[in-house]
């Protein structure tokens, strides 16, 4: 039997023609095939609408994204969390579909929050961590319940130099100065037990 893989074009076309309401389920693109994503947790909805707010104080509400899609390395990417910056942000705002592709520019940071399983930790840890890198952006955060700490992830020289966080360790960004949590905050916002 012969398996086809799909390419970026067929995925954009079969996708667009499916409609929120058809679907809970997101679904990124890897490799040729349509991944369908289960819903988050609870808990990593709440850590991204938590730091939806929480940048949305510092930077233009605009610039504050979540499913959002990035193409990287010829993939398609749901992160939880998008900060965009002012050029991207007007980019996308000129698209007909929330997906950042290769010819816009890089976003500034992309936060995902790890969901249980040796899976989800490959694709976070490993997968993503070079395919961002790859597509030039500047910081990625990884943010993990189940290990208790957050990682920031600032790209130098074309590779991600990590710092990791946990307890009442604030984390710290580079881009983002003005930004004063800690990791517990981050963790288990209020809501969250």
């Amino acid at each position: 039997m012969i398996s086809t893989k799909l390419s970026l074009a067929d995925y954009f076309e079969v996708t667009a023609e499916i409609s929120p309401d058809e679907s809970e389920n997101r679904c990124e693109f890897v490799d040729g095939e349509i991944i369908e994503m289960p819903p988050e947790s609870s808990q990593n909805a709440v850590i991204a609408i938590f730091l939806i707010v929480q940048f949305a104080k510092i930077v233009p509400f605009y610039w504050v994204r979540n499913n959002t899609e990035i193409v990287v390395a010829g993939r398609v990417r749901i992160p939880d969390l998008v900060v965009l910056g002012e050029e991207l942000a007007v980019a996308l705002n000129r698209k007909p579909r929330n997906t950042i592709s290769p010819e816009m520019p890089a976003p500034l940071l992309v936060v995902e929050a790890v969901s249980p399983g040796k899976v989800n930790e490959d694709r976070d840890y490993r997968y993503k961590r070079s395919e961002y890198a790859a597509r030039g952006i500047l910081e990625y955060w990884i943010v993990d319940p189940g290990k208790a700490k957050v990682s920031v992830l600032t790209l130098i020289d074309g590779w991600y130099e990590v710092e990791g966080f946990e307890g009442d360790e604030v984390v710290k960004s580079p881009q983002f100065l003005e930004l004063s949590l800690t990791a517990n905050q981050l963790l288990n916002p209020k809501g969250v037990s």
